[in-house]
C-alpha cells in the first residue's frame, strides 16, 4: 500500500509539471478557481521563452532571442528577458490581447500597434532544433562508429542499434510502400521516420528541455507535408501524371466537362493535407487529454479533501494510462506518416524504374 501511494504521489508530480506553473500561480494568487481551459490553452501557445522550472519561489526560464525587422527603425535583436511580464523594449512588447495576442507588436508614437517582421526563436523553434541536432548526434555518431569497425567487425552499442532500425524501417516499411525504386527515396523517408520519432517522444518528457508538443504545432507539420507533395509530383512518372488528366474511366466523364481529372487534380492536395492534419491532431489530442486529466486534480481541490483524494487517484491511473499510450501513438504516427509518405510515393513511380535498379536487374 505504500509503494502504491508513493507511486501515485510521484505521478501527480510528474504529471503536474507539465501544467504552466504561471497559470497555476496567477489563479491562486487572484482567488480565483481554476482554470482549466486557460491551462489547457496555454501549454499549447508558443513563446519567446522556455520555462525550465521553479524552484522554490525562483521561476527559472530560458530567455531566447529575438529577432525584429521594423520598418522605421531596422533590424533589432535583443533578449526576450526584456519582454517578461508586459515590459516593453524599444518600442516593443507582447500583446496581452487582441488581434496579435501573445505576438511581438511595435507601439508607434501615435499609438498605431502593428507586426514587426519577426524571425524570433520561439520555444518551439528551439525545441525543433534541439530535436534535430538530436538527430543528427545519433545518426553521424551510429555512422561514424560503424566505419571504424570496417567490414570484418560486427558494431555493437548505437551503431548496432541503428543499424538494426534502419534495416527495419527499409524492410519493413519503405520497400513495401515505394516499390522498386525505393532506393531514390530512402533517404528522405528514413529523415522524416526518425524526425517524427525524436520530436514526439521528446513531447512526452514533463520537463525541460522536453514537454514541447512539436508535431502538435501545424507548421511543423505542413512543411513536412510539403515535403511529401514535392516527393510525390516532382518525381512522378507519366503514368501518375497520365492517370490524373486522362484517367481509364468512359470518356463522358472526361469530356466534354472534366469530371473526374479535375477530381484527381484535387487529390494530388487532399493526400499531402491529409497527412498533415493526421499528424497534428493525434499529437494535439493526446496532450490535450493527459493536460486535462491532470487538471482534475486541481478543480476538485476545493470540493473537499474526500472527493480530491478520490479524483485524485482516477485521474493520475487515467493519465498514466495515457502517457502510456501516447508511447504507442509517438510511434505509430511516425510510422504511419512514412508509410503513407511512402505508398504515395509509390504510386507515382507507377511505371517508371529508376536506374540503379535497371542495372540490377540486367546484372542479376
Amino acid at each position: 500500500m505504500r509503494r502504491l501511494i508513493y507511486i501515485l504521489s510521484l505521478s501527480v508530480s510528474v504529471l503536474a509539471s507539465v501544467l504552466p506553473v504561471s497559470a497555476v500561480e496567477k489563479t491562486e494568487a487572484d482567488g480565483q478557481k481554476f482554470g482549466a481551459k486557460a491551462v489547457v490553452l496555454e501549454h499549447f501557445e508558443d513563446s519567446y521563452w522556455w520555462h525550465v522550472g521553479t524552484f522554490g519561489t525562483k521561476e527559472v526560464n530560458l530567455y531566447l532571442p529575438v529577432i525584429l525587422y521594423s520598418g522605421n527603425t531596422g533590424w533589432h535583436c535583443f533578449s526576450s528577458k526584456h519582454l517578461m511580464d508586459g515590459a516593453s523594449y524599444l518600442g516593443f512588447s507582447v500583446a496581452s490581447e487582441g488581434r496579435y495576442e501573445g505576438k511581438i507588436v511595435e507601439v508607434h508614437p501615435d499609438g498605431d500597434v502593428s507586426r514587426p517582421f519577426d524571425m524570433s526563436i520561439t520555444r518551439t523553434v528551439a525545441a525543433l532544433l534541439l530535436n534535430s541536432a538530436i538527430v543528427l548526434v545519433f545518426v553521424l555518431t551510429a555512422a561514424r562508429l560503424h566505419r571504424r569497425c570496417g567490414a570484418r567487425k560486427t558494431p555493437g552499442g548505437l551503431a548496432a542499434f541503428m543499424e538494426w532500425a534502419v534495416e527495419a524501417v527499409e524492410n519493413d516499411l519503405i520497400k513495401p510502400s515505394v516499390g522498386e525504386n525505393w532506393r531514390r527515396f530512402a533517404p528522405y523517408l528514413l529523415t522524416v521516420f526518425f524526425f517524427i520519432l525524436v520530436n514526439n517522444f521528446m513531447s512526452l518528457i514533463p520537463f525541460f528541455p522536453g514537454g514541447v508538443n512539436v508535431t502538435g504545432n501545424i507548421a511543423v507539420t505542413f512543411v513536412l507535408a510539403l515535403a511529401s507533395f514535392v516527393a510525390i509530383n516532382l518525381f512522378g512518372g507519366r503514368a501518375y501524371w497520365k492517370d490524373i488528366f486522362w484517367p481509364e474511366v468512359p470518356t463522358w466523364l472526361k469530356v466534354p466537362v472534366p469530371f473526374m481529372p479535375v477530381i484527381e487534380f484535387i487529390g494530388i492536395f487532399t493526400k499531402p493535407f491529409a497527412l498533415m492534419i493526421r499528424l497534428f491532431a493525434n499529437m494535439l489530442a493526446g496532450h490535450a487529454a493527459i493536460i486535462c486529466l491532470v487538471c482534475i486534480i486541481f478543480v476538485t481541490a476545493s470540493m473537499g479533501a474526500l472527493m480530491n483524494t478520490s479524483m485524485t487517484v482516477v485521474a493520475v491511473l487515467f493519465a498514466i494510462f495515457m502517457n502510456a499510450l501516447e508511447v504507442l501513438v509517438a510511434f505509430l504516427q511516425a510510422y504511419v506518416f512514412t508509410m503513407l509518405s511512402g505508398v504515395f510515393i509509390g504510386l507515382a513511380q507507377e511505371g517508371k524504374k529508376d536506374r540503379k535498379t535497371i542495372s540490377e536487374t540486367n546484372n542479376n
